[in-house]
């Protein structure tokens, strides 16, 4: 199933986009829900939680006093982390049973508050994050929930950063305008971009192939790559030696295909091919056909295999590729990379052949856009690569 980690700051409107997924067809986790669950009377969840803060926090009839505790709760850092020690075990055992009960085919919303907080994006396909300004939320807590601004305040800041959420989010839904205007965005979300990953995370299938296009650096790539990075680390555990940001996407400055390039390094093919299935599970289809670079001049030619997958989501293209530790062409992504960041020459040469390959491109789709960029690249390529290792042997 695809699995969407849905979050965002206290009266962002999280639950705004969770209604509208529903509605379209996703099953909800709600984490909120889950919490007043694993603490109602007569559970567990609620003893350790007087035995922790006192029987004040308590209501008349037994049950938990919501803004008594939080009163408590959040009134310091050394607080805040007893709660979470004690509500977050049992909410995580409710919500592995939720998911394991969904249909295979499901499209699953978790809504985590705490999800930039807790760092568990990676334990998700995808992360949708709703944004508005701290203004706006205090507002609406305070109109729509009847919290104090001065307790607004201090959840608000004791949560993440926008900028930490920025960073967390694979998709942004800005919410500071009526509520109503989110309705197309997810449809669009929905329709584009959700479908489509379950299905081709179900079916180990590609995304189609977009025209060959230079955009001008995006300074999200670094962000993007890092959180691939973290869920392709999770599928591969200690197989993977170490997983790397190579490509023009890596190169600060650098036009580039909007296409991340990711690198892991392994002990041997056997270990590539072993990776197979736990890839393919965290929606990262094989491309079996590429199970080769093209060997460079002097180079052995046995030692260019790898295994390529690509990411299933439509909205976020990634190549993987998975290269033995030593090979010359695992030394060589590393090593390309660095000659561009460290030399500002090589970086001009190289824009103006994509310029020229992208130009050869022009009017192509699919494969043969893909051949036709190759076919000016790769001439390049091979004067390039003796030139970038000797800069690397001059500069260990």
């Amino acid at each position: 199933m695809l699995r969407i980690g849905l979050t965002g700051g206290m009266g962002a409107g999280k639950s705004t986009v969770a209604r509208l997924l529903v509605e379209r067809g996703a099953v909800l986790v709600d984490s909120d829900v889950i919490a007043r669950e694993v603490v109602a009377p007569g559970t567990p969840g609620l003893a350790a939680l007087v035995e922790a803060f006192g029987p004040e926090i308590l209501a008349a009839d037994g049950s938990l006093d919501r803004p008594a505790l939080a009163a408590k709760a959040f009134a310091d850092d050394e607080s805040r982390t007893r709660l979470n020690s004690i509500t977050h075990p049992l909410v995580g055992e409710r919500t592995a049973e939720l998911i394991a009960a969904a249909p295979a085919d499901s499209i699953v919303v978790q809504d985590v508050p705490l999800l930039v907080e807790n760092g568990i994006g990676a334990l998700v396909n995808l992360v949708v994050v709703v944004m508005a300004d701290v203004e706006t939320r205090i507002h609406r807590l305070e109109e729509f929930r009847g919290i104090s601004r001065a307790d607004a305040q201090a959840r608000i800041k004791a949560q993440a950063t926008d900028d930490q959420r920025r960073a967390a989010a694979d998709v942004l839904l800005d919410n500071n305008g009526d509520p109503a205007d989110l309705a197309p965005r997810v449809a669009a979300l929905w329709d584009e971009r959700l479908v489509p990953f379950e299905r081709n995370l179900r079916t180990h299938t590609r995304p189609p192939r977009a025209e060959v296009r230079l955009v001008a650096p995006d300074p999200g790539w670094a962000d993007a790559a890092q959180r691939l990075i973290a869920r392709l680390a999770l599928a591969c555990g200690a197989a993977a030696r170490r997983i790397d940001h190579i490509g023009s996407t890596a190169v600060p400055g650098l036009p580039a295909k909007d296409v991340l390039d990711l690198q892991i390094t392994v002990a041997d093919l056997d270990a590539a091919d072993a990776l197979r299935e736990p890839l393919q599970r965290a929606g990262f289809p094989l491309v079996p056909e590429y199970d080769r670079d093209d060997p460079k001049p002097g180079a052995d030619p046995a030692r260019w295999g790898k295994r390529l997958h690509v990411n299933a989501d439509p909205g976020r293209p990634a190549n993987i590729h998975v290269r033995v530790d030593g090979w010359p062409n695992q030394r060589f992504g590393l090593i390309f990379r660095e000659w561009l960041r460290a030399e500002p020459a090589a970086r001009e040469e190289y824009l103006a052949v994509k310029r020229k390959a992208e130009a050869a491109a022009a009017g192509l789709t699919g494969e043969p856009a893909i051949q036709a960029y190759l076919d000016v690249k790769t001439p390049w390529f091979d004067d390039a690569y003796p030139r970038a290792l000797a800069w690397a042997a001059l500069n260990p």
